[in-house]
């Protein structure tokens, strides 16, 4: 600084972090960074629990049945989709609530209630019957679950295979080769499941 220049001419370093602090509220430059960081952890970690869900909602799946990794997976992008936009943040207050209300749908209630709803009964006694099948087999020491193991097993518990005769569906179907038609009550015809055994003793339920 020049000794002829008066002291007052040059502003203190206060009076430039006041000045600093005032165009910064009038800006909102750091607000809406903070905001944006904030909102970005947020978005972050709402993906990552997304991910987490998806994945132990799909192996909580009994192995036997179709976990639909396709339709699992498509939805997983779809929140995503939505954590992407609540990690934006700009535009219209009613963008991030969507974000939201999509994350939990397909990131939270689809991924479990498809878990939930995969062992219907007819399901679940098509694995009971494929687990009774499998011991009958293994303890006659064979290497593969034949038509009348699973058909003995089925019966035991008060089931058939094979769609059920009537006078309008005379053939019977899916009661001689894989996939069997397995039915929960010897006497009902739908609903039920289709039961196959892969490579031997792997069994393989699915709805049909």
């Amino acid at each position: 600084m020049p000794a002829s220049w008066p002291a007052a001419a040059y502003p203190s370093v206060a009076a430039l972090r006041m000045t600093g602090y005032f165009l910064s509220l009038c800006t909102g430059a750091p607000i809406v960074s903070g905001m944006k960081s904030v909102a970005g952890v947020r978005a972050g970690v709402a993906a990552v629990v997304c991910v987490v869900i998806a994945l132990v909602a799909a192996l909580a799946v009994d192995g036997r049945l179709d976990r639909h990794w396709i339709l699992r997976g498509l939805t997983l992008v779809l929140a995503l989709g939505c954590a992407a936009v609540l990690w934006n943040g700009d535009g219209r207050k009613a963008r991030p609530i969507i974000a939201v209300v999509g994350m939990a749908m397909f990131g939270l209630v689809f991924p479990l209630s498809s878990t939930s709803w995969s062992q219907p009964p007819e399901i679940e006694f098509a694995l009971a019957v494929a687990d009774d099948a499998k011991a009958a087999a293994q303890k006659q020491a064979s290497s593969a679950v034949t038509v009348a193991d699973v058909k003995a097993a089925a019966e035991a518990r008060g089931g058939a295979i094979g769609s059920l005769k009537t006078d309008r569906s005379p053939t019977v179907r899916g009661a001689d080769a894989y996939p069997l038609i397995v039915r929960a009550k010897a006497a009902q015809g739908r609903p039920w499941a289709c039961l196959s055994f892969e490579y031997g003793l792997n069994a393989k339920v699915r709805s049909c």
